[in-house]
Parts: structure tokens; sequence; C-alpha cells
């Protein structure tokens, strides 16, 4: 099997899907790797470095026209316009789709009779963790957006006692701890700051404290908060509105504020309104891990700064790209493993939609959107169970 690794061509992306270590370990299941000249110079990998580990440079339209299977970090907007102009039917193409919000991303590879593999609909199940896409991204996520804090507040995090007087620690307040709240709270937390949280979700609680944050328990109802896959559920607006009105106190007692509540698929709820952010204090930071899908700050605007009544709100997209060697390093080793499961010692990829992993994240296959979420999205009638598929060159 030809597995294809071009170089990234959406906006701003810095990662690369694969790094050279990935490469080496996948030589071993009799897979070919064939990398696009450069792809990995913006993560700090050269094209030495893949030969050296066994993989062979070539061009992009070779890497595009010869794989078997191409993995990409963003299969969306205009790369994803690309790939689909040039993708061959029994191709497969591995990424990151925005799925649940652009089910019709599914239907274009589908349109082109590829297969597609959506990285984030991998199942929150234990034999997945090591595939999971958005929790590596996410750490990286909430561990960066307490340094842009840091960089942009007027005060310092952590206590000091100086011959010029003491300086009170920081007080920083995560809302949302999913995976990026949590690594955002051990991160002030490093940092010397005063860490409180806050989720919606009652099993959030123990691991606030485990962090070394104080869990904020608001008087609310906390019932059908979590999904099965262990996202916070949406609520209504009345919810909403009663959780605005109980933060608002706490709000104002915050120099930080890490925002990163997300609903897949969905609009991020507003979680501080205009009228809350009046009641803070001037030179409080706000940073919206999820301005990319509307933001949890009702003034948030993507990779805008934005001031109002001297709280900074920032609104950065794609923060996993700032660092793009360990990104792609994390990257990487999930979709190895995803390989993993995928290819067999002979190096043949089997699709065994048997399997729950298989099962969920293949979007696209012979024609069809193949993903019971994606054709209830897009008004499409259910399919019939989809027969294990083996690797063109096995047909």
């Amino acid at each position: 099997m030809k597995l294809g690794l071009p170089k990234e061509s959406h906006t701003g992306e810095s990662r690369v899907a694969l790094i050279p270590a990935n490469v080496a370990r996948l030589l071993k299941k009799n897979v070919q790797v064939l990398v696009e000249s450069n792809a990995g110079n913006n993560a700090g990998f050269t094209d030495t470095d893949y030969v050296t580990a066994g993989a062979t440079i070539v061009s992009r339209e070779q890497v595009l026209s010869d794989a078997d299977v191409i993995t990409v970090v963003n299969a969306k907007d205009e790369q994803l316009a690309e790939l689909k102009a040039v993708i061959k039917p029994n191709q497969i193409l591995i990424g990151m789709m925005d799925p649940l919000a652009h089910p019709e991303n599914a239907q274009a590879i589908a349109d082109a009779g590829a297969t597609a593999i959506a990285l984030e609909l991998v199942p929150r199940i234990t034999r997945a963790q090591s595939m999971d896409i958005l929790s590596s991204m996410a750490t990286i996520a909430g561990y960066k957006a307490v340094l842009l804090a840091a960089h942009k507040a007027p005060r310092l995090f952590p206590m000091m006692m100086t011959a010029a007087g003491t300086l009170k620690p920081s007080r920083a307040f995560i809302m949302g701890v999913g995976v990026a709240g949590l690594q955002a709270c051990a991160t002030a937390k490093r940092l010397g700051a005063v860490v409180e949280a806050y989720d919606i979700r009652p099993a959030a609680r123990e691991q606030i404290i485990s962090v070394g944050a104080k869990p904020v328990e608001l008087d609310l109802e906390t019932e059908n908060t979590e999904t099965k896959g262990g996202y916070a559920a949406e609520q209504s607006d009345d919810f909403l509105k009663r959780q605005q009105q109980a933060m608002t106190n706490v709000l104002a007692q915050q120099d930080i504020v890490i925002t990163t509540a997300a609903i897949p698929g969905r609009k991020a709820p507003v979680l501080i309104t205009k009228a809350m952010l009046d009641g803070m204090k001037k030179g409080t930071i706000i940073v919206d891990l999820a301005a990319e899908t509307g933001g949890n700050c009702e003034l948030t605007e993507v990779d805008k700064e934005v001031v109002y009544n001297g709280v900074t709100i920032l609104g950065p997209s794609n923060i996993p790209g700032t660092a793009a060697n360990h990104a792609s390093q994390m990257y990487g080793t999930n979709i190895e493993n995803l390989l993993k499961l995928l290819v067999d010692k002979e190096g043949v990829v089997n699709l065994d939609f048997e399997d729950e992993i298989v099962k969920d994240t293949v979007v696209a296959h012979q024609g069809e959107v193949a993903s019971a979420r994606l054709r209830d999205l897009l008004g499409l009638p259910s399919l019939e169970p989809v027969a294990t598929a083996e690797s063109p060159e096995e047909k």
C-alpha cells in the first residue's frame, strides 16, 4: 500500500500529518510512504529527515495520483476543493473534515467515488484514545491559551514577595473543562495563578480538583448535561440565561478567563454576554477557544483582539498550528495508530465496518455518504450495512 503525505494547502496551516518517526514505524507494516517535497518544513521536519526514515520524496502530483491512501491535517475549504478535483475512485482520504458542521464535505468525496475518514468522529472509547486527534489538539490549545493570556495580561501570574512589595497572584478562571480546559487549569496553576474552573457536567468536579484548581459550583440543575460521548450537551436558552446570571459575580473577580465550551457540529454557546463584560475588571484578558465556532463571548471575533470596557478578548483560530512541531508529533501518532488498525501485516487496507472505530469515522465509501449521522444531517435515507472493503490492489 502506498501512503501519500502532501504539503498542507489549507490557509495558515503549518502542521504536517505524519512526521519522520511515524514513517519509520509504518514501513514495518509494508507501507510505502510518498512525501511531497517540503511537506514538513513548517513543522521543523526536512525532506532529509523523511528520506532517512525511509520515505520517498516526490512531487505533489505524484502524491495525489499514486497514493492509495492520502493523509492530511485539514481536508476542508481550499484543500478539500483541490483534493476532490483530483482524488480517484477507491482512494482513501484521511483528515479533519469538520463533518458535523459541514456534512457536504463527505458528500463531495463520495461523489468522487473515494473513501473518506473524518478524524473528528473517532469514538470516545478506551481503545480509540490513541487515535483521538481532538484530545491531542485540545491539549495543545489549552496550554497555549494560557500563554497567550499571560503575554497579554498587565499582571504577572505568580505571587511575588520582593523588596518593592508583594505582588498578589493573578486569578484565572477556566470555563469548560474538557481536555483543553483541564490543560489550561494545569498550566495556569504551574505559572502560579489562583485557578478556578466551571463545567456544567457534574463529573468534571473531581477532574478540576485533580489538576489543582478549585471547582466553581452554581445553583443550577445539572441533569442531562453530558452526552454519551462525554461532551457537554447543548442546553436550552433558559438554562444559558440562568447560567450567565449566576456567573456574573464570578467573572467580576477574575484577571484571566479561558473559555473552551464547544458542541460538535453546533454553534458555540454564549457564556459571556456584553452585559457581563461591563462588570469585569479593566485589564482582564479573555481567551476564547471557541472563536472558530461562533465564540463563547458575545463580542469575540475570530483572529482579532477586541477591547471592550478595558477587557481584552482574544479569538485565536488554529492554536495547535502555532506549536506545529509538537502538534504534528501528536497528530502523526494518532494517524499511525489508526493505520495500524486498518492495515494488516501485508500492507493491505481492510475496512471492517463491524468495528466501531471504522463504522464511526468512515463518512464516504463506494459513492455514498457512509455515516448514518451525516446522512441524517443531509436528509438522505438510511443505507444497508456496508460490506468489508479491501485496498484497491487486492480487488
